[in-house]
């Protein structure tokens, strides 16, 4: 019999968004100027400068009724990826006035606009809950959210926009 791979088990990412001070604090605590936020009754849409090595810009959309974070990150032309959006799984929401925070529950889905969705890190989402970084309530909503989102943009003809434009949302982007 062999042996699933280890898994390198780690807290939920926190980030925190401060309107007020246009900025975005990453997992990790360092704190990136932020060049727009937009509120919408759906959600916070973010769009700031990046010092990865593989994208220069992100923009995200923090979705708290679909538990769902909606990214574009836009890769340099030698890190391209087959990906249109990146989804991230987890409690999204304000926590202030001019303050909002987002916890990853471990799980994403990469959308291939047209062709697909994958969901990505059920191992880490199993490792967190079995190390008693998720209850059982949160890796039972990860996975409905997942499901519902997957099911959604499938129906949808894997189309993102069109799935969550049938739910009363509507995304832009820069």
């Amino acid at each position: 019999m062999t042996q699933a791979p280890s898994v390198d088990v780690h807290r939920p990412k926190v980030e925190f968004f401060d309107l007020a001070e246009l900025t975005n604090t990453d997992p990790k605590g360092f704190v990136r100027p932020v060049e727009r936020y937009h509120v919408e009754p759906w959600g916070l849409y973010m769009a700031r400068t990046s010092d990865h090595e593989q994208f220069h810009y992100i923009e995200s959309w923090l979705l708290p009724d679909l538990a769902l974070r909606a990214t574009v990150f836009h890769y340099y032309p030698e890190h391209q990826r087959d990906q249109d959006y990146y989804l991230d799984l987890g409690e999204f929401g304000q926590v202030e006035p001019q303050r909002w925070k987002s916890v990853d529950h471990y799980l994403d889905i990469l959308v291939r606009t047209g062709r697909e969705t994958e969901l990505l890190d059920v191992d880490e989402l199993l490792a967190a809950h079995t190390a008693g970084l998720l209850t059982a309530v949160e890796t039972q909503s990860a996975i409905e959210t997942a499901t519902r989102a997957i099911d959604g943009i499938a129906a949808h003809g894997y189309r993102l926009d069109r799935w969550l434009e049938s739910l009363g949302v509507t995304l832009t982007w820069k």
